[in-house]
């Protein structure tokens, strides 16, 4: 297959690009890495009558982290830059393992941090990643600019809260505290498929013990969710097996997760307390 005619534009700055969207409207999709709308389009899932290829904004992908407290990732760091980003503590070890999950190596070659957040499939990495941290989300149009936080940006199954005429500029992640714990897993049929289910794990450790946790979880649902009833478990636990046990027993408890070909709600369930177990395991090793 190859994809419906379309007008192609490369814009040279983003108020070019913000032209473009505001012009074009819903027959304009933002073209960055290519790894999600390409195929889409050859398949004639996506039809659309405009392609504006930010390809040239250099601006967007950069990853600033200066600030003493966030990190700003902008929308066009690629998969590859993640994975060997030079941030360091907590934050730069979480964002380097989740980006050693994303498909193949030339997919990370060429993909984006950005692009993978807009497309919104909710098992994917970023998006799960977005969600455990509370990331924001910048979004700027031709007349002005708006911070969706993560929680309200995915919205559904390939659905965000962007505005056709909208363009995700960057994402502002927390910079985690020295002694936090991060962990990630998940569970595919093959190596570089799209997860079946997995989750991110963020702990506030003092010593012994865990003062808060984070955990989202992805493939579960039309978008990532947190794991409530395991953060409620883990909060003022001690850390240790046990702990782990039963904020992974809450986590699959907490959820009514879908089922498709991959998998039945029984066996997601199950994938669940498997992966929220892996995940802290890695937090806490």
């Amino acid at each position: 297959m190859k994809p419906a005619s379309f007008e192609y534009f490369a814009p040279d700055t983003v108020e070019e690009a913000l032209g473009l969207l505001h012009e074009h409207g819903d027959d304009a999709k933002v073209l960055a890495g290519g790894q999600s709308l390409v195929p889409a389009m050859n398949f004639r899932l996506a039809r659309p009558a405009a392609i504006v290829d930010i390809g040239r904004l250099g601006e967007l992908a950069a990853i600033d982290d200066s600030a003493p407290d966030t990190v700003a990732v902008g929308a066009r760091v690629r998969h590859l830059d993640l994975e060997r980003n030079q941030i360091g503590g907590p934050l730069g070890r979480l964002l380097a393992a989740t980006a050693r999950w994303v498909g193949h190596y030339p997919i990370r070659v060429r993909g984006t941090f950005g692009g993978s957040l807009a497309h919104a499939d909710p098992a994917a990495e970023w998006c799960v990643l977005a969600r455990a941290l509370d990331a924001e989300m910048h979004c700027r149009r031709t007349d002005g600019a708006r911070t969706v936080s993560a929680v309200d940006f995915f919205e559904m199954v390939f659905t965000t809260a962007l505005e056709p005429h909208e363009l995700l500029e960057r994402v502002v992640l927390p910079r985690l505290p020295d002694g936090s714990g991060v962990g990630m897993a998940e569970f595919a049929r093959r190596s570089g498929d799209f997860a079946i289910v997995l989750a991110v794990a963020v702990l506030d450790l003092d010593g012994d013990g865990i003062r808060g946790a984070r955990i989202a979880l992805g493939g579960v649902a039309g978008r990532p969710v947190r794991a409530a009833g395991a953060e409620q478990v883990l909060a003022g636990a001690e850390a240790g097996p046990d702990a782990i046990a039963a904020a992974a027993a809450a986590a699959a408890d907490g959820i009514d997760p879908v089922g498709d070909i991959h998998g039945s709600p029984e066996y997601r369930r199950d994938l669940v307390r498997a992966m929220v177990t892996r995940a802290l395991e890695q937090a806490l090793a």
